[in-house]
């Protein structure tokens, strides 16, 4: 069967209905249907922009033949009068596993995989550009019928498995035909994602920012496989080429994702189609430049359950606005002209797909604009725009047919056309017999409620207001009414069944009793139906509030501005030779320090009376994780080739805290799992920016080594070399081993570019620099000792808690130290730690930073400084040097940041005592001329997010009274991350 499909993908990408009749037919007369069906007096909406009212179409063998205002309609034509009723083209979802069986998931194993499974295949299992759609398709007429309901006669579906996940087939959900003639093209697009195959238990990439890197690595292999310079053959290789002109989709699941996924694509020159989050609201600039198309589901968050305040204190305010603005997303996209299709995928398409369309709708999104997204958009994203998402000549015959407009909720979908066949979804012919009545039958008279749609009524019967049980069903205008007795110690019924006249004031028809004898009965109509408009509960959240930059508590309304600013009579702390200066001004232009002095001229610039406050450089944190979504690639012993860049998280609330303790720059390590690390990224701390723009783009590249207990697993389970301490200083050895072999084989006719292999080189070449995780003086020593064998330096050892014991040897090998100022016995490596270590450091001439590690401990560096004061009698400015000019030092910054000095960046702290006092507090933080924090400002956004909170509580509150749905509040503890962190940051 498998092979009969793949050779139907391969002969009908272009297939037409009834395209087998080269088929021989053995069971009788073979005969082709050549009628026409002929629509008229129709409103037709040939597209989103264009309607014909009253008008006409034609159709055979699938295809719209003729559409207009008025059309000659063929001999051999069947007419079908559809006076009042409205035509739409069919929709289309570009995103679905439709048909496709679940991937079946590797067994589990005791130890981890980390050579892949497939022969003939890619190194890495997760890579399955091999995989076609068309192979694993099998038509399934139950989910068929739900994308029916919901108005679609196309889905793009496709494997959703592994990270390149293959090939995608468009089919059209053409009810009773052959798989061949609903397979509009057997190869329509190429599906990618960040997520593992589950068909494979290897181990690599256990990150975004490795799947990021192993996509890359597959881009480049590709094209060298491409070039002919393979000595195997690889068959997904092989495929990933022949793959490469189709339409690209792309599966994210966040909104960070959605733009990492962008940024791949640009590098590689592919423009992604983007499978969205619903939030791409919270910053339309970016979806806007990406250029690409979205497809976004059409799924809402349901408001909390608020009446418990106590939980309701759990709920972030980014959660509560998500409720608030997520439903307004499609508007804001239109608005914005950025183009978007849309999605039944992670809802139920039968249920929840126009309920939610509607809400969109409400809440701002025109009506074009919606069946754009559900028509010619996705037409024309995978090529099909003259064949599918219209109704012109020559498009396939994909069409609805509605009771009106099909975006208002009473409007009721009669049928949907696919290739031409018809699927009744609620009789066109059917009476409306909803309103409330009295039943007449044996002698008794009870009161009857009909309701819901044509497709499923309700009955509901009381006598003497006791309501009695009942069963209706309704179709092709025959009412069968079944009434139980109304003594509940009987089993009898009687049975009702008539034929339901056009006008519904009365129904006459027969009636069986219990005794089986039979009657008469009567139904006649008192009042109309109640008309329940169910869109009134989300009506009163049309309050949208207002998104901010980033959208959650203590975003900007605006993004700030760069600013001029005058800070007079300050003492300034320079971190220079020149000390601490009295009395002091700083003016900044253009986001550097342009002068220091007394009695400056402000020159129009903003002044700020720093009278009795001491003004200081930015905090450097030499070695951080915050602002990031993932922190450790752990699936090899060296993930060179991976990018902190890659996950950088300009979201995080610590950003935000950490301006709040005066921290500037940061240097975002990767975690300490393998002996060779991921690359840095060194971040300006600039709240409400993109990733992109927190980048300090003029600093050098950095990258994260590791020794002791984390990288040889000490500490949890794993089958992985190296083991030993021995081992790791073995794989140090190989891969700058490795890395030379490499170099001297780039003149080869087959070089092959390996993104891991070129970040080792790099080091080896002084263009990067190695910041190492370290414990034991052994392995201090072990590790200078390989970099002078490689004839390269390490640049940094952070942590480096036995510095102490090997400070001569550091300063001999010209490596500087970040370390903590008084952590120990946390685990076995630390035992020796001591909280002189710092100064001792300090007197051998060792350049010395103190960090953090830690999303709390960074927000209070300046008392960290503060401690080597009392442990080691080192002076308040070389205290204050260990978190400004001395870690710019190590990062090579220090031109540019770490002290005031004319030139440099106006990267600055105006506190408001003595910096290294536990009483002082930043008032304002600068981050090259901007102010990314102010206390005043701050006290003004606790107001405001009191007010904001309350607001939506009470929104919530309104909601859940007028029966809206609501979800328990869960409560979630922010992750607090550190080197050895093994998973995705939440």
């Amino acid at each position: 069967m498998k092979l009969k499909l793949l050779i139907l993908g391969v002969f009908l990408c272009s297939c037409v209905l009834h395209s087998q009749e080269y088929f021989p037919k053995n069971d009788g007369v073979k005969t082709r249907n050549t009628n026409y069906t002929v629509f008229k007096n129709a409103r037709i909406h040939t597209d989103p922009q264009n309607v014909i009212e009253n008008g006409m179409f034609a159709i055979t063998e699938g295809k719209i033949t003729a559409v207009g205002k008025s059309i000659d309609i063929p001999e051999n034509s069947i007419v079908i009068d559809l006076k009042g009723k409205e035509v739409y083209p069919s929709f289309i979802d570009l995103f679905s596993d439709f048909g496709i069986p679940e991937p079946k998931k590797a067994e589990a194993g005791n130890t981890p995989q980390y050579d892949a499974a497939r022969e003939g295949f890619y190194w890495n299992d997760h890579i399955r550009p091999d995989t076609e759609a068309i192979s694993h398709f099998k038509f399934d007429s139950k989910e068929a019928e739900k994308y029916h309901q919901a108005g679609f006669g196309v889905v793009n579906t496709h494997v959703p498995d592994g990270i390149i996940r293959g090939a995608g087939m468009l089919v059209a959900l053409t009810p009773e035909v052959s798989e061949g003639d609903r397979i509009l093209e057997g190869r329509s697009s190429q599906y990618l994602s960040l997520d593992k195959s589950v068909q494979s238990r290897q181990s690599y990439p256990t990150s975004t920012m490795g799947a990021m890197a192993l996509i890359r690595q597959a881009y480049l292999d590709a094209k060298w496989y491409a070039e002919g310079h393979a000595k195997n053959k690889d068959l997904a290789l092989e495929a990933l080429n022949r793959n490469k002109n189709l339409v690209q989709i792309f599966a994210t699941d966040n909104l960070l994702d959605e733009f990492r996924a962008d940024k791949v694509g640009d590098e590689f020159g592919i423009q992604y189609v983007i499978l969205g989050s619903g939030k791409e609201y919270q910053r339309l600039d970016k979806a806007k430049a990406s250029n690409a198309t979205f497809i976004v589901p059409l799924k809402f968050p349901k408001a909390f359950d608020v009446e418990d305040p106590y939980l309701a204190n759990q709920l972030s305010l980014e959660e509560m606005r998500e409720w608030n603005q997520a439903p307004a997303n499609l508007k804001m996209l239109s608005e914005k002209e950025v183009p978007f299709t849309l999605t039944t995928h992670s809802i139920d398409a039968e249920k929840d797909f126009k309920t939610n369309l509607l809400k969109a709708i409400e809440y701002g999104l025109p009506k074009a604009e919606a069946l754009a997204a559900l028509t010619t958009v996705p037409a024309k994203t995978i090529d099909q725009e003259n064949k599918l998402g219209v109704i012109k000549e020559g498009a396939w015959a994909n069409f609805l047919i509605t009771s009106g407009d099909y975006f208002e909720k009473e409007t009721t979908l009669y049928e949907n056309w696919v290739q031409g066949e018809k699927k009744i979804l609620s009789s066109i012919d059917a009476t409306d017999i909803t309103g409330n009545y009295n039943l007449k039958v044996n002698g008794k008279t009870y009161e009857l409620k009909i309701s819901g749609d044509p497709v499923k009524l309700k009955s509901e019967v009381k006598t003497n207001n006791s309501k009695i049980g009942s069963k209706l069903s309704f179709e092709n205008n025959w009412m069968n009414l079944l009434l139980s007795s109304p003594d509940t110690t009987k089993s009898d019924f009687i049975r009702l069944v008539a034929n339901v006249p056009s006008e519904t004031k009365q129904i006459s028809g027969k009636a069986i009793l219990q005794n089986g004898n039979e009657t008469t009965f009567q139904v006649i109509k008192a009042s109309e139906a109640e008309k329940k408009d169910d869109m009134k509960k989300d009506k009163e959240i049309h309050n949208l509030l207002p998104v901010t930059y980033p959208n959650i508590a203590y975003g900007f309304s605006s993004k700030p501005q760069q600013q001029n600013v005058l800070f007079k009579n300050a003492t300034v702390w320079t971190s220079e030779e020149d000390g601490v200066l009295e009395n002091t001004d700083v003016l900044v232009k253009n986001g550097e320090i342009v002068k220091i002095g007394a009695g400056i001229n402000a020159g129009g610039a903003k002044v700020i009376d720093a009278t009795g406050k001491h003004l200081t450089a930015g905090i450097v944190d030499e070695h951080s994780h915050i602002a990031a979504s993932a922190i450790n690639e752990a699936g090899h012993n060296s993930s060179a080739e991976v990018q902190m860049e890659d996950v950088v998280d300009p979201t995080d609330i610590d950003i935000y805290r950490n301006l709040a303790g005066g921290v500037t720059t940061i240097q975002l390590l990767h975690g300490s799992a393998n002996p060779i690390g991921g690359q840095s990224a060194i971040l300006k701390l600039k709240w409400g920016e993109s990733a992109e723009d927190m980048i300090f783009e003029q600093a050098p590249p950095f990258i994260k080594f590791a020794l002791g207990e984390n990288v040889k697993q000490s500490n949890w389970s794993g089958g992985r070399f190296p083991q030993t301490r021995m081992g790791v200083e073995q794989v140090f050895t190989d891969y700058f081993s490795r890395a030379k072999a490499y170099e001297s084989s780039r003149d080869d006719s087959d070089f092959r570019k390996d993104l891991e292999m070129e970040t080792i080189l790099e080091i080896l070449n002084g263009e990067r620099f190695v910041s190492s995780h370290s414990y034991i003086q052994s392995e201090i020593n072990m590790l200078m000792k390989v970099a002078e064998n490689f004839g390269f330096n390490i640049n940094t050892f952070t942590h480096i808690l036995e510095g102490y014991k090997v400070a001569d040897k550091m300063k001999e090998h010209g490596v500087g130290a970040s370390t903590f100022s008084d952590w120990w016995a946390y685990k076995y490596e630390v035992n020796d730690a001591i909280p002189y270590n710092a100064s001792i450091m300090t007197e051998a001439g060792l350049t010395v930073a103190i960090n953090s590690d830690d999303g709390e401990m960074s927000r209070r560096l300046n008392q960290e400084a503060a401690k080597s004061v009392k442990y080691g009698g080192m002076s308040e400015e070389e205290a204050w040097k260990m978190v400004t000019i001395n870690p710019a030092k190590l990062l090579h910054i220090d031109n540019l940041v770490g002290s005031i000095k004319t030139g440099k960046q106006a990267d600055l702290v105006l506190w408001n005592d003595h910096p290294l006092s536990i009483y002082a507090k930043p008032e304002k933080t600068m981050v090259e001329g901007v102010f990314y924090f102010d206390i005043e400002r701050d006290s003004e956004m606790r107001k405001e997010i009191r007010k904001e909170r309350n607001e939506l509580i009470g929104m919530m509150l309104k909601a859940k009274n007028n029966g809206v749905e609501t979800q328990p509040i869960k409560k979630e503890e922010k992750q607090r991350v550190h080197c050895d962190l093994l998973e995705e940051v939440k």
